[in-house]
């Protein structure tokens, strides 16, 4: 980046953004703008697009750390062509293997890597990449496999030929010999009595010994993986990790290695989704599953939402045994890495098509909007904001699709419930997009043929409890933060269907000529016009010139003048509904 760039990125202060420009599509991104005003970023890089001056632009949101003095960007906006994938050049220094020696597979890239190869036959014997690592046992019966064990290493040297250049036939060969030396590294520590079995000696003893031994990590891990063997399922090995975190030393580095292991199992523990469901409940759904997590590991949030609204008790479900264990523990600051790796795997899912409550579309809107308060109460401790907003944006995608309305508005008898429970569904997506989405399934429905007819031949109601509801919902669709030009056209439509019901009834005119007292015939006209018994259209038009009239005749202009304090309770009512108080 140019000397003048990088003077404007931080001229433009410690939390900006910026606009980057790509003039044509395999040009790389110049730094076109830094400005404090996000609007404007979006617009510039809007109307760039527009007028053929770049042919993709990106705006991101940058942050300085006083710390580092380094910026952390966020990108927010994206727009025009794809970016040219370009051929990787590998230096010649680094286009060897990614791991050379057995002490590189233990690094927590790796062991993942190692997780996915071998995926299946860590399934079959219920154990994670971290303990096959440090159980001589479990690399015996992996070296026995023959077959399973050399495709596990082919599918790790194809990738990387293609990504570094280098033979395949070369990396195989390399990772055989690595894997043996693993191996056989492992094999000797268990003939050695290297880790010594729990059963004879303490944990906390053993983790001070090994304190300032150049293989401590190592050994600690294979005492924490011998621990589990013959343990069965997540949740009881869950509890045996529990169980070892209550005998470790209390505090220092002997209280560090052992809880660092213990960590690293857990998150390759959780990573498999069939031992979060036995940790936690097979009884639960995906959305009840993710609530779970994150008041596992986020309770002190979680508590606090729920002593403000009771009904979220209903949404998340009590973890208990292990679960509730493993809790407490997160609750006193420890095992942040897992914290931070489970908080992410819910973004993640919730960023998946996968369906929270495949067979109940409403509560998959009420899950939704638990997870959106509780991980939003999260957001700075595990989570950004902007990450939780990613991920509800990219979630209510999919609840503004055909399928997902056709079965939330299925169990609906009544063109009228149909519209409220779209309401409610503008209500609870995110993103402009979505918004708009929804918009347009709510337009579409108070817009009908039926829900005029419906409204209009609704038997059961009056035609003034008619105008209530639909003064009910014009109120909600305000709360649904949608455009104001979309919230104006459905507004609109709900004022244009009231006014058809109150035309037919002729609701005030019936009001202005009854023998009704003047005080209680203003109140009630007042509040039609207000929009809280009519909604906002020709209903309340009416209902505001029958006031007017009412108003003005000399009689009831005596009789007000006369009586003033029967003036003084219609003045809030004069004033909503647009009338000189």
């Amino acid at each position: 980046m140019m000397t003048g760039q990088l003077y404007e990125r931080f001229m433009a202060g410690p939390v900006h953004y910026e606009l980057y420009i790509r003039k044509t599509a395999p040009a790389p991104w110049n730094l076109q703008l830094a400005t404090e005003d996000r609007a404007h970023a979006i617009q510039t890089a809007e109307e760039l697009l527009a007028d053929n001056r770049a042919a993709a632009v990106r705006v991101t949101k940058e942050t300085l750390d006083p710390d580092t003095m380094e910026f952390n960007s966020v990108t927010v906006l994206t727009r025009g062509a794809p970016e040219v994938q370009r051929k990787r050049v590998v230096p010649d220094d680094q286009a060897g293997p990614r791991c050379g020696s057995p002490q590189d597979l233990y690094a927590p890239v790796a062991r993942e890597l190692i997780g996915r190869v071998l995926e299946d036959w860590l399934n079959r014997h219920g154990v994670t990449a971290f303990e096959l690592l440090h159980r001589p046992d479990l690399a015996e019966q992996l070296e026995a496999s023959g077959v399973e064990l050399q495709h596990a290493i082919q599918k790790v040297a194809v990738p990387e030929s293609q990504a570094v250049g280098q033979p395949v036939h070369d990396l195989v060969r390399h990772y055989q010999k690595l894997t043996e030396r693993t191996i056989e590294r492992l094999l000797f520590a268990g003939r050695k009595n290297q880790f010594p079995d729990l059963g004879d000696h303490s944990l906390a003893d053993l983790a001070h010994r090994l304190t300032g031994q150049p293989d401590r990590a190592f050994i600690m891990g294979g005492i924490i993986s011998g621990a589990l063997k013959g343990v069965r399922g997540g949740r009881a090995r869950l509890d045996r990790l529990m169980d070892l975190a209550e005998r470790a030393p209390m505090d220092g580095p002997p209280h560090a290695m052992v809880m660092v292991a213990i960590e690293q199992v857990m998150c390759e523990l959780f990573a498999a989704r069939t031992n979060l469901a036995d940790v936690l409940g097979p009884a639960l759904d995906q959305g009840a599953s993710l609530a779970a997590v994150v008041r596992m590991v986020a309770p002190r949030e979680v508590s606090a939402l729920i002593n403000q609204d009771s009904r979220l008790a209903l949404q998340v479900p009590i973890v208990d045994g292990p679960a509730a264990r493993l809790g407490e523990r997160v609750a006193a600051g420890q095992f942040p890495l897992l914290s931070a790796s489970l908080a992410r795997m819910v973004v993640r899912e919730l960023m998946s098509p996968r369906r929270l409550r495949p067979n109940d579309a409403g509560g998959e809107i009420d899950i939704l909007r638990t997870l959106a308060m509780t991980l939003t109460a999260t957001a700075g401790r595990l989570l950004t904001l902007e990450e939780v907003q990613s991920a509800f944006n990219e979630r209510s995608k999919a609840l503004v699709t055909a399928d997902f309305v056709a079965a939330y508005v299925k169990s609906c008898t009544t063109v009228l419930c149909e519209a409220e429970a779209l309401t409610r569904l503008c209500e609870n997506v995110t993103g402009l997009a979505n918004k708009r989405a929804a918009a347009r399934w709510l337009s579409a429905c108070v817009g009908s043929l039926r829900f005029e007819g419906e409204m209009r031949a609704a038997s059961g109601q009056t035609a003034a409890q008619k105008l209530g509801v639909l003064a009910g919902l014009g109120r909600a669709v305000r709360g649904c933060g949608l455009s104001e030009r979309d919230e104006a056209d459905i507004i609109t439509t709900i004022g244009l269907v009231g006014g058809t019901v109150e035309a037919e009834a002729k609701i005030t005119v019936m009001l202005a000529r009854s023998p009704a007292p003047l005080q209680q015939k203003l109140a009630v006209l007042l509040r039609m016009a207000a929009g809280d018994t009519a909604p906002p259209g020709p209903a309340a038009d009416r209902a505001r010139v029958e006031a007017v009239k009412l108003f003005r005749a000399p009689s009831n202009r005596a009789a007000l003048a006369a009586a003033p304090e029967t003036l003084a309770p219609l003045k809030g009512l004069m004033k909503a509904a647009g009338l000189a108080a």
